[in-house]
This record gives C-alpha cells, sequence and structure tokens, in this order.
C-alpha cells in the first residue's frame, strides 16, 4: 500500500455523445500537463530509491499496476452539466518491468506470462465494477505514437460505455450468426490458417496472421485457437502460449527495419457481463499494428483516413506476412 500524501488524481474530465456517429468523445483538457518524456534518472515508473521517490514505492518490482495520475477516466469524476456526462470510469498504468532500458519484445516469456496473468486479473475486477461496460488493455511504443514515457508500459482503460468500434463489430457477427449460423471470427480464423499466405506465426494455441482487411502497414492479429470472450477466460496452456507467441511477434516487429517498429497493441475484449451486451459471438484476440511504412517513413491519418475514416493502404497484407516471416 503507497501511503505516501501525493497529489491527488485529477477528476475534471467529463464525456460527450455525438448523435451524428453515435459514439462518446472524452474531454480531459488536464492532460495537457502531464509528465513528457523525462530524462532516465527522473522516470517516474522506476522504482523509487531513498533519494527519488517515485510513483512506484519499491525498490524493484516484476509488474505493478496502478492508477494513472492524469486519468481520461475516473471512479471519482465530478459531476458534469447535461448533456454531457462525467468523465467516470479508471486508467490504469502497468508497468512490465522495473528495467528502463528495455521493451516488451525483450522480455522472458516467463515475464510475458506474468503480465498476461495481471491483464486477466485487472479486466476481472475493473469490470466488476458498476457502471464499466468494456475494458481495453493497451500498449503505445515509441515516441512517433505520441508515448509521453519511455519506461516500458501500458495502459488499460475501463470505459463507462461500449465502443463505437466494439458494437460495431458486435453488431456484424450477430448479423453473421444470425444468416449464416457460424461465428464470423472463426471463419476468419479457419481460412487464414486453411491458406496460409498471411500467417506469420503459430503454435498450437494461437495463430498470428495479417489480415486480408488490413488498415495499417504493419498489422497482425492474434487469435486462439478456442473461442473465449476476454483474458480471464484463457486458461494456463493458452496463456502460456501466448506469451511465447506474442514475443515471437514482437521481435518481428522490431527486426524488420534497421531500429524498432513504434507500435500499438490491444486487446479486442467482449464487452462486460453487466453492459448486457451479448457476448456469445465474441472471439478474443490482439492486434499490433505499427505506422511506419518504409525506413524513415510513417503513415499519418491524412484527409481520407482523417476526414472520412476510410482507409487506403500503402502495403499489400500478404506481402506485409512474408516479410515478418523471413525477418527471422
Amino acid at each position: 500500500m503507497d501511503r505516501r500524501d501525493l497529489p491527488p488524481v485529477s477528476t475534471q474530465s467529463q464525456i460527450r455523445f455525438d448523435p451524428l456517429l453515435g459514439d462518446w468523445v472524452t474531454l480531459a483538457s488536464h492532460r495537457q500537463t502531464r509528465t513528457f518524456l523525462p530524462p532516465t534518472d527522473l522516470c517516474p515508473l522506476c522504482p523509487s530509491t531513498p533519494e527519488r521517490p517515485t510513483e512506484i514505492p519499491e525498490h524493484a518490482y516484476e509488474v505493478v499496476a496502478f492508477e494513472n495520475r492524469f486519468p481520461s477516466l475516473s471512479l471519482h469524476a465530478q459531476a458534469a452539466t447535461p448533456p454531457a456526462g462525467a468523465g467516470f470510469g479508471r486508467c490504469e498504468v502497468l508497468c512490465f518491468t522495473s528495467e528502463h532500458d528495455t521493451s516488451f519484445a525483450q522480455l522472458e516469456p516467463r515475464r510475458a506470462r506474468l503480465i498476461v496473468d495481471v491483464w486477466a486479473e485487472r479486466t476481472k475486477e475493473l469490470s466488476a465494477i458498476d457502471g464499466v461496460k468494456q475494458v481495453y488493455c493497451f500498449e503505445n511504443h515509441g515516441e512517433e505514437i505520441g508515448v509521453t514515457l519511455a519506461h516500458p508500459h501500458g495502459q488499460i482503460y475501463a470505459y463507462p460505455f461500449i465502443t463505437a468500434k466494439t458494437a460495431r463489430v458486435l453488431s456484424n457477427v450477430d448479423t453473421h450468426r444470425k444468416q449464416h449460423g457460424t461465428n464470423l471470427f472463426g471463419e476468419i480464423l479457419a481460412a487464414e490458417r486453411a491458406t496460409g499466405t498471411r500467417v506469420v506465426t503459430a503454435n498450437d494455441e494461437w495463430t498470428a496472421f495479417v489480415p486480408s482487411f488490413a488498415r495499417w502497414p504493419y498489422e497482425v492479429s492474434l487469435y486462439p485457437h478456442r473461442q473465449v470472450a476476454d483474458i480471464p477466460d484463457l486458461d494456463d496452456a493458452a496463456r502460456s502460449a501466448f506469451a511465447e507467441l506474442y514475443l515471437d511477434v514482437l521481435q518481428r516487429f522490431a527486426c524488420r527495419f534497421d531500429n524498432p517498429m513504434p507500435y500499438i497493441a490491444g486487446w479486442n475484449q467482449a464487452p462486460t457481463v453487466a453492459s448486457g451486451a451479448i457476448r456469445d459471438n465474441w472471439w478474443l484476440h490482439l492486434q499490433v499494428f505499427s505506422i511506419r511504412r518504409a525506413p524513415g517513413k510513417l503513415k499519418y491519418l491524412a484527409g481520407s483516413e482523417s476526414g472520412m475514416g476510410a482507409f487506403i493502404s500503402d502495403t499489400t497484407p500478404e506481402q506485409v506476412a512474408a516479410e515478418l516471416r523471413d525477418v527471422m
């Protein structure tokens, strides 16, 4: 228990509904003052020392999760004037290691497996909070992505709504089930495993492949072979196998160019049971993608992508899969 007298976490955020698009926007202007790329000796995610206390009051640690000091959403959010709503929810930081100058790709499988267990535990606990409808575990990696702290870490958001992306997928898989009597996620996975042209790597429990409809220059989805709705539903074998395969994928990303790729990795989990959403058709999967399209070149979301949401890819999934297969 951290009993230090720390400044209170801000609760100033609010959410506003966009009636045109049917989704929510979170306003969190207090985040403008959050810590931005401090030098290593001032990193708030490194272990504390007698001379310099940090966010973590231990001299060493393996994995640690705690509430973000600059959260977009908070359980103590202040009431907002309608039609806005309080920015209710929770934002946590998950530190993958006490070592500053490393990355997830360089972790040992045992540590990666421990992180999977923490994702599962935090998902279960956050999902039980009254008012939370979806939990999203993710990592932003690399300055090009916009990280504000270089220390290896991820984040966990507990939303008070079902995100528009998830709602759209839920609708599509439900429609597919009604029309064809099959699981759309399962059909996609089976087709990729059967053809193999877009498969990057696989083991007995998981397959990592570039979707045929990939939007990003480098994009890989990791699907478990057994359908589960969320991370807590993964059994021991699936968790260990994921840790090994995910490290493999991240190492391929790191080796593709002369310097490691910036990337975003995130778990697509079913909404919480309390959300009331139909979870039966959901298939847990992780998506990892990079905005780097070539050495020294990034994929910017310009007019078509930002203005219309219509993605134009500068790569082909088949070529990207071949490159990632051959890199190791």
